[in-house]
């Protein structure tokens, strides 16, 4: 004990006791007392948007910040969205950050978005390398987040969730459609696989093993691969003898393309080759080179013939395809389904919430039940809403230099097939 202490009496040691009591109560109530002041003199809502602007999976975000835009603009026409607490309406914000396609960098995004800008909400898009991280960072810190193009069975690994909300679909759905658009074309039903060693390829990997072979189906599997391989020719040779003519992949866009162009040049071209992930892009297709992207099947989680309307503007998917088109001069691409539909998802439930309390925002997201441009969205016990998908096909453009056309709707009846799938040999005139 000090000398100071020592030389107090009883009765002024448990003032000062006292004193310093009532200071930590007063401070504990501070911070609530700011953030009502905070609230009080907020005017407008903030999102925060990390997305992957530059990297491998760029491709994804070739409609931002169009989409972004549009989606604002919508919701703040008149005015945003009413906080019933505050008594007036605020107007919607977004601040995109660019992730580099690096989960590191997501995380760190997403930390700095939380604690430097104080977002209300965070909206994170596209594949694991984003969406993981920037979900765990939200997690922790107790912050609503929603996210879509994202599938569920990547989604899910890094839960039990509480304040993060994954819209998107499910690879099972993609396997059955996938199946369905194989089945048009004549072949030995021997499938390699081609994943890459990343969460986007453990779990497309994991889905074929658990469906191929109750189809009928034979899988060449040559093992996981790191993303950025250059040399694929122990795969190809292992297809080769393994009587491969039907390849499904899961990679990046640009291991794809380095990928198929490989395949080409060593005579492997199987009559039917999916490519998740990859094959979403027209871009990436373009970007292989030559006719080499004609014929390549993927998945779709959004097509301009989706019988599907934007609750914030009413437009139809064709009609955000035409529009999307007409302002960037390029073909229309897939995320933009997607990434609007996060917007639609976190203006409903701002709008129910009425208050940018974070719990309250929480409870509003997990009643989700909306129609959106991709689709009903209504989440389930596991923060999960599975939305529709099917499979399209590259075939020669007018145009453009390639065109998606729907082969196979899989467990979706109600999406339009226009076409069954065609051989890559014979599209390519090598048959």
């Amino acid at each position: 004990m000090s000398k100071k202490m020592r030389g107090l009496t009883r009765r002024e040691f448990l003032k000062r006791i006292g004193y310093a009591v009532g200071a930590v109560s007063v401070t504990g109530a501070v911070p609530r007392l700011v953030q009502t002041a905070e609230a009080a003199a907020k005017d407008h809502i903030l999102i925060g948007r990390p997305l992957p602007m530059t990297g491998p999976v760029s491709a994804f975000t070739e409609s931002s910040p169009w989409l972004d835009n549009q989606a604002i603009d919508a919701v703040n026409k008149d005015g945003g969205i009413y906080i019933k607490e505050l008594g007036k309406k605020l107007p919607l914000k977004v601040k995109i950050v660019d992730t580099q396609s690096n989960p590191t960098k997501a995380a760190e995004l997403a930390s700095r978005l939380i604690v430097r800008d104080k977002v209300d909400i965070m909206y994170v898009s596209a594949t694991p390398a984003t969406v993981s991280p920037v979900a765990g960072v939200c997690e922790r810190m107790k912050v609503p987040c929603v996210s879509t193009m994202m599938p569920n069975e990547m989604f899910l690994p890094g839960g039990p969730f509480s304040w993060c909300f994954n819209a998107s679909v499910n690879v099972r759905d993609f396997l059955a459609s996938f199946i369905q658009a194989w089945d048009h074309v004549e072949t030995n039903k021997v499938v390699g696989l081609c994943a890459q060693n990343d969460p986007d390829g453990i779990a497309w990997a994991q889905g074929a093993v658990g469906a191929l072979g109750a189809k009928g189906y034979t899988l060449v599997d040559m093992g996981r691969f790191p993303p950025g391989t250059s040399d694929y020719t122990t795969q190809i040779n292992g297809w080769k003898k393994g009587n491969v003519e039907i390849l499904f992949a899961n990679m990046s866009p640009p291991d794809f393309a380095a990928m198929w162009r490989q395949c080409h040049r060593a005579g492997f071209i199987p009559k039917v080759c999916t490519a998740g992930r990859a094959g979403l892009f027209p871009s990436a297709m373009e970007a292989i080179g030559g006719n080499l992207g004609l014929g390549v099947t993927s998945e779709v989680l959004f097509h301009p013939t989706f019988p599907f309307k934007s609750s914030l503007t009413g437009e139809t998917t064709k009609q955000f395809c035409d529009s999307y088109e007409a302002v960037s001069g390029k073909q229309w691409t897939q995320p933009i389904g997607g990434f609007h539909s996060g917007y639609e998802i976190v203006a409903d439930a701002l709008k129910r919430a009425q208050t940018l309390e974070r719990e309250a925002v929480r409870e509003a997201l997990a009643a989700t039940d909306l129609d959106t441009l991709q689709g009903p969205t209504k989440f389930l016990k596991e923060n999960v809403a599975v939305t529709p998908s099917a499979c399209l096909q590259w075939v020669k453009g007018d145009r453009y230099t390639f065109k998606a056309v729907l082969v196979a709707n899989g467990n979706y009846k109600n999406l339009p097939v226009e076409q069954k799938t065609v051989s890559i040999l014979e599209l390519q005139g090598k048959k």
